[in-house]
């Protein structure tokens, strides 16, 4: 039996939902994906599993989403708030964007930009083991190519959800991972290294050595950084992604990233080859929203927007 519940969430204007979600629009329907302006994922709320549709109703500047929720246990009020409260965390519906916009007035080409781009959002992973778990899979391949396999884990570790005899999935926790062989999670398209590195940071965190989630509320970032750095197969770049987009920490900058300093290069320096210390001092420029900044470039080179 399905239970269907339906709300709608009021997000902090600007939104533009399509922009936001258009880094889903090739994934599978069964774990994640923006299709056909609608987008949708399984989430586990409160223990449960909950498939969340959410489409756009109004404009960027007066947003307004519309959920359905769906899962085969009845959807109490607590677990539709959990829903919300989780899906607003995950696009940063309560973000007020105009504090980025009003920090990096005085850049005139991030100015062009944002014209263009008003209302994207990137969005977070709803946990930050996730984050870790992508930045992992991320290191030295295609995010085309790096998306396939998380999709796999999800698919193959991940707690499953039956819904109108479709079977979709949800991203794995690190108990799921913890309790899968090397070989199985290598089996997803992931090199024998990059398996153990998830693998370890899994068990690190069911025998609590580590606590990703705790860390999401320490301003220091520079120590959650030491910390994930002491991991196997965890350097500074992806601690420092991990942190960006698992714990909405806008002011980190993987500078070292070789598509965030050809993106700087490209808008900023005319496409040359740049250093690493001088895609860190443009982003000076943006002030604590550095990481942020980056994703409006990335997203505006895969756009093709002119300045």
């Amino acid at each position: 039996m399905t239970f269907t519940e339906t709300c709608t969430l009021q997000p902090h204007a600007p939104l533009d939902f399509a922009l936001s979600c258009q880094v889903f629009s090739e994934g599978t329907p069964l774990v994640r994906t923006y299709l056909n302006g609608e987008f949708s994922q399984v989430l586990q709320i409160n223990g449960e599993l909950v498939l969340i549709k959410v489409v756009e109703r109004r404009s960027t500047k007066n947003p307004c989403l519309a959920l359905t929720l769906k899962s085969n246990q009845t959807l109490t009020a607590k677990t539709q708030q959990a829903a919300q409260d989780l899906l607003s965390y995950i696009f940063n519906l309560n973000f007020d964007l105009n504090a980025f916009y009003c920090e990096v007035q005085n850049d005139p080409i991030m100015n062009k930009i944002i014209q263009q781009l008003c209302g994207f959002k990137f969005p977070t992973t709803p946990t930050a083991f996730e984050g870790l778990v992508d930045a992992i899979v991320e290191q030295q391949i295609s995010i085309k190519v790096a998306r396939t396999i998380e999709e796999r884990l999800a698919q193959r570790f991940g707690k499953k959800l039956e819904i109108n005899n479709e079977i979709y999935s949800v991203f794995p926790t690190a108990q799921n991972i913890a309790e899968a062989s090397i070989s199985d999670i290598q089996a997803c398209g992931l090199s024998q290294r990059k398996a153990e590195y998830i693998h370890n940071a899994a068990e690190h965190i069911l025998s609590g050595k580590l606590d990703l989630e705790a860390m999401k509320t320490n301003p220091d970032h520079a120590s959650v950084i030491r910390v994930l750095d002491e991991l196997k197969g965890i350097g500074p770049w992806t601690a420092e992604l991990t942190l960006l987009r698992g714990m909405q920490r806008w002011d980190v900058l993987p500078a070292d990233d070789f598509g965030i300093k050809r993106v700087i290069s490209n808008y900023y320096y005319g496409g040359k080859p740049i250093k690493t210390t001088e895609a860190q001092e443009t982003a000076k420029t943006w002030g604590k929203w550095q990481g942020l900044a980056a994703f409006y470039l990335i997203l505006a080179e895969a756009k093709n927007i002119p300045v």
